[in-house]
């Protein structure tokens, strides 16, 4: 599965001080940053065909526990759609 230009920009949606959503252009969710350990960090998500929520999935699942230390969008999509990942 890949992300397509018609993704961008990825949007950070807030859900508390230590989550935000991570949502395509059209608002779908592709994962979560948490907080943890003073460190955001990504964790992919996605709906499956039945609708359950697969963690670790969707276009996203090479940068699942990607980090970075922010909470900026851009920063934050350039992270996840940079072409090496730690």
């Amino acid at each position: 599965m890949a992300l397509f230009d018609s993704d961008l920009p990825l949007q950070l949606r807030p859900i508390n001080s230590g989550v935000q959503l991570v949502a395509n252009a059209q608002g779908v969710v592709m994962g979560q940053i948490k907080r943890i350990n003073g460190t955001w960090k990504f964790k992919a998500l996605w709906r499956d065909e039945v609708g359950d929520w697969v963690p670790g999935g969707g276009p996203l699942t090479d940068r699942h526990n990607a980090t970075l230390d922010s909470t900026d969008a851009q920063g934050w999509q350039a992270r996840l759609l940079a072409e090496n990942q730690p």
